[in-house]
């Protein structure tokens, strides 16, 4: 039986329709055969996201990135905690899973109840229906062994001050943990709070809040407990996919304006 998702927020759906389209291409960046799976069960208008080409594949090129270097955590770490922060529909677990590690989905109450439509808890899969500025779902969480927090499309929409205070509550909660985090840049969000580009292009109440110029600056700054490590700008990436922006992106002012990072840090465990 197809559900109907009607109303609910296309934050939600877009990436999972960038995932599902992504598994058609004749040689894909991504095959998230779960994700053209449900897809199938879902009542929405996906043809009017078409043309959105540009969202279509910066989603597949941070999902491939954070896809490896959970991949490369979770080879050092075989018995490591992940946790997932804003899940939406992500498939990650199910593609990433090695038998051993513990999962935590964690989204607010809607998304998770739309979630258990599609997967089932286990003892090493588990989803929260909290905000994770409700800092009681850290009780929920055993860190019984290394850590790694994911979150990507989700801090760019809170204040600096709202994610300055989330870091701290990690950083205290985890020590040790290593976490993956999409960030913008702050000229994109100037754009949005000015031109409301979210919502005139997807007609979805959300703005921008949050960016960095560069990653081992604006995290480190956050706390001084967060080491930088690494981070992986999207339009190094596939570049052929970017069609036009590809030679836009070797100018730097513009790569560095235009372009979402996936950052990855590491909390001192003192």
């Amino acid at each position: 039986m197809k559900q109907n998702l009607k109303g609910v927020s296309e934050t939600l759906l877009i990436p999972l329709w960038a995932r599902a389209v992504e598994a058609e291409y004749p040689d894909p960046i991504i095959k998230d055969e779960k994700a053209a799976e449900i897809i199938e069960e879902i009542e929405y208008d996906f043809a009017k996201l078409d043309e959105e080409w540009p969202t279509q594949i910066s989603v597949v090129v941070r999902t491939e990135i954070l896809d490896n270097a959970t991949k490369v955590f979770i080879k050092k770490h075989p018995d490591a905690i992940i946790i997932n922060i804003g899940c939406g529909l992500d498939t990650r677990f199910s593609r990433l899973d090695n038998g051993r590690i513990h999962w935590y989905d964690l989204d607010l109450p809607e998304p998770i109840r739309i979630r258990r439509n599609f997967f089932d808890e286990t003892d090493r899969y588990k989803m929260i229906a909290r905000s994770a500025f409700d800092y009681s779902w850290m009780e929920d969480v055993t860190p019984s062994g290394s850590v790694l927090i994911i979150s990507e499309g989700v801090l760019m929409y809170f204040t600096e001050a709202e994610v300055k205070d989330l870091m701290n509550k990690l950083v205290t909660a985890f020590p040790g943990a290593e976490m993956l985090l999409e960030t913008t840049s702050p000229a994109l969000v100037k754009q949005s709070q000015k031109q409301d580009l979210i919502k005139n292009q997807y007609s979805i109440d959300a703005t921008l809040q949050w960016g960095v110029k560069r990653g081992r600056k604006g995290m480190e700054e956050l706390n001084s407990r967060i080491e930088f490590i690494k981070e992986w700008h999207y339009f190094d990436h596939h570049r052929e996919r970017w069609k036009s922006i590809r030679w836009l992106a070797l100018i730097p002012p513009f790569k560095n304006r235009f372009g979402n990072r996936i950052v990855h840090i590491k909390f001192d465990s003192i």
